[in-house]
């Protein structure tokens, strides 16, 4: 069962949210917060795999919510953020914030369901048009960015750089095992151990950090 907690401040947003995960198969919504303050003490109360979390709130926004939560480490429930705001910018700074996930709230209700599930398998769950902000990011002229990020890069294994540039092809821990030869443990292994090499959160981290070391023309 998928445990997961909604982050809004518009209680009718929560409701709908609730009723319609209460009917997906194998999630649970274990837990609300009204604003970002509260979301903390909500993932120690309720320990959440998922947290679906919006962004404008009045106290602590969603991204301050979600930087606080990835701190925790492994501990953390992963993070999708569930906004109005369908923004380039925004995007990004939820993905370095730790987000595991962006959806703007017009998505359909089969689409918010698939992104907590692969959210709770720790793959990414972008929007469309979220998908499209990151490969624009992606695909700028090159600048100290990418420089900075090939350095940080340096410090991974040969095969630890094979499953960070994979990640960023947005396979799945199956599909890389498959193109690498290697079991889903080792896969695992290697991507945890780029993820603590490089102090980043999560495989979308990973996968902008790569795709910054690697800008298109």
């Amino acid at each position: 069962m998928i445990r997961v907690l909604l982050a809004d401040d518009d209680p009718l947003v929560r409701t709908g949210l609730k009723m319609m995960l209460r009917g997906a198969d194998g999630i649970e919504v274990v837990g609300e917060a009204a604003d970002g303050a509260e979301v903390a003490a909500a993932v120690r109360e309720h320990a959440p795999d998922v947290v679906l979390m919006d962004i404008r709130m009045p106290v602590m926004d969603g991204l301050a919510a979600t930087r606080e939560l990835t701190r925790r480490g492994a501990q953390a429930p992963q993070v999708i953020v569930l906004t109005t705001f369908d923004e380039h910018g925004l995007v990004l700074e939820a993905m370095r914030a730790g987000a595991a996930g962006y959806l703007v709230k017009h998505a359909v209700p089969e689409e918010i369901v698939e992104a907590v599930r692969r959210a709770a398998r720790g793959e990414p769950a972008l929007s469309p048009s979220a998908a499209r902000a990151l490969i624009r990011h992606a695909a700028g002229g090159p600048d100290d960015r990418a420089e900075h990020a090939r350095q940080r890069l340096a410090s991974l294994t040969e095969r630890e750089r094979e499953v960070a540039e994979a990640v960023a092809e947005g396979l799945s821990n199956t599909d890389i095992g498959t193109r690498l030869h290697l079991s889903l443990g080792t896969v695992k292994a290697h991507l945890s151990s780029a993820l603590a090499k490089l102090d980043l959160d999560n495989r979308v981290q990973l996968a902008l950090l790569t795709h910054d070391a690697h800008p298109r023309p």
